[in-house]
Parts: structure tokens; sequence; C-alpha cells
């Protein structure tokens, strides 16, 4: 079994997914010839021809706009924006068009796209490259939200993104673009979309978190067992639609919960996690549930990796909470 990074598992899976189904087309700005800013979409195009991979101006409301269009008429468009944050331009026609339509319709009308975008800070992008806007499009009901945390979840969500028929605007941590390595099946397969996954089991604390920080969180966690505390770390994977069970049965067992995400703090997932678990399993908790987020500023250049959540402030909640 080959060992690939995340790029190199997302470029297999679109491969793997364009050979099935001659109805799946990828477009984007710099995807083609380039094979995309960080090479997710390498040698696609030299394969599948401009037909199948279009290079698009820089335009992300026409890219997401054109792919709206694709979708209706019986195509699986795949999407690329460049950048996370140069979602923006696109907003509106993925809030109020793409998100709607099953709902607008009746049901009568499926818009099967996928939105890939990379994710998040880390790579010294500063503010205009560096962003984690997921919460705006969880908040937007008619969308499904993932982010991977490693080459194999990235190519089996990928793949299980193209079998859905509603939109899925799938986050990727461009941190971990190529430090993320692991086996990666060359067949085809498939990661449940909606199902967290428990990456380590402990019985003192649960720690949820998912994409980028995954790598900080596992780090915190064997951290904390050298000072004799049993982390058990779940890495959420699916954001929308949301493993509930799997946190709150977690929780049951060890009664007190860390979240941590990149994003910043206020509105951020995080909160709405921990709203989740006091509704769910108050009566389970013995510590107030606590978050690890960025701050409530812009992504700043010369400092991210203060702002990004640490393994020292996540070890801090961890002894914080476990001896409350």
């Amino acid at each position: 079994m080959p060992v690939y990074n995340m790029i190199q598992a997302l470029n297999d899976a679109l491969r793997t997914a364009m050979r099935k189904n001659d109805r799946i087309v990828i477009l984007g700005e710099d995807i083609g010839k380039l094979g995309g800013v960080f090479r997710v979409t390498k040698d696609l195009m030299a394969e599948f021809g401009t037909d199948r991979v279009i290079d698009t101006p820089l335009a992300e409301g026409g890219i997401i706009g054109a792919a709206i269009g694709m979708a209706l008429y019986g195509l699986r468009p795949i999407a690329e924006i460049q950048f996370s944050d140069f979602i923006y331009p696109a907003f509106d026609q993925i809030v109020n068009e793409l998100a709607k339509y099953r709902y607008r319709s009746g049901g009568q009308y499926e818009c099967p796209l996928i939105i890939r975008t990379p994710s998040g800070g880390g790579i010294k992008g500063g503010l205009y490259h560096s962003q984690s806007p997921e919460a705006y499009f969880i908040h937007t009901p008619g969308l499904k939200v993932v982010m991977p945390s490693n080459p194999y979840d990235a190519k089996g969500m990928l793949l299980s993104s193209l079998d859905q028929n509603d939109p899925v605007v799938f986050f990727e941590p461009k941190r971990i673009y190529r430090s993320a390595k692991g086996e990666v099946p060359e067949t085809e397969y498939r990661v449940e979309i909606g199902k967290a996954q428990v990456v380590k089991q402990g019985k003192d604390v649960t720690l949820i978190s998912y994409g980028a920080m995954m790598t900080e969180a596992l780090e915190a966690a064997e951290k904390a067992l050298e000072e004799g505390i049993q982390v058990e770390l779940i890495d959420l994977r699916s954001l929308v639609p949301l493993d509930i069970e799997t946190m709150i049965h977690s929780i049951q067992k060890t009664g007190r919960v860390v979240i941590v995400n990149e994003a910043p703090r206020t509105c951020g997932f995080a909160a709405e996690l921990m709203a989740l678990i006091n509704e769910k399993a108050f009566l389970y908790l013995e510590a107030p549930p606590a978050r690890v987020t960025g701050f409530d500023t812009p992504f700043p250049y010369s400092l991210e990796h203060d702002y990004l959540p640490s393994v020292g402030r996540i070890l801090k909640e961890i002894y914080k909470t476990t001896h409350f």
C-alpha cells in the first residue's frame, strides 16, 4: 500500500473518480496546466483534457455560478476555490442559491456540487491566505461541510462526497498538505460523511478537534499521558452532518471535554459544540466545557504561531479541566 501525503491522496481520489465517471468535471483558477497552486490537480488536464479540467478566470462568483449550472444539468462538478479566503466573492451563490435548490424546488432539483478549498493558517500566508471560514457554511442549511485531517480520510471523504446529491464544502487544511502522511489504498474506498473517529482512547478527558489542529491535539494528548492524564481524542472529520453520538458517548465516560479549532473564538464552531454538549450531556459533566481557539483578530503574519492553538495552550485547558 503506498504512503501518500494529503495532496497525493486527493489527486488520486480525483483521478480515480474521473476515470470511472465521465460526468465529473473540475474547474477553478490555475487548476489545469499548473495543476493548482498546491498541485492537487497535477497532470489531470493532460489525462482528461480541457473539456473536463477547466482553467477559469479569477472570478469566484463565476466559478461557483457556472458549477451550479453544470450540476443542475446532470454533471458532477468539483469547483476549486484557490484559498478559502477567496470564497467570499462566491458567498451569495453558495448560501443563497446552491444551498437552497432542493428546498426551494420541493425536492425536485438536486445540486451535487463539491467545492474544494484549502483552509487555515500556518504557511506564512498572512491575513488574506490563512482564514478558517467553516462556521459560515456550517450555519447555512442545505450544505454539507467536511474537513479531513489525514491522507486516508482525505481520499475516502472526497469519494464519499461525490456520492452525495447535495452540495459539499470540502475544506482542506493546507498546513498539513505535505506533512501529513499515511498509507492510502490504491483502490476505491469510502470514509463515511457524518461519522467521527476516536483516534485515541482515554478515560479522563475528551479532546475534540478536526483538520490541521488534530496534529496539535494528538501531541497534547500524548504529553498529558506523561502526567498520568488519559485523553480520549476525537477527530470530527465531518462538521455537517455532525456525529453527536460519538461525542456524547465519550463525555459520558470521561465527564470532561476540551474543544480545539483554529478559527476565531466568537461564534466559532467550538461554541456550537459546547452548546450541544451542555444540552445533551450536562448531567455527565464534572467540569465546565473548555475551548482552545484562534483569537478575535484578523489573522496575523509574523505572529501566526501565537494565534494558532498550540500544544501548550491545549495542555493548559486539559490540566485546568481535569483538576476542576
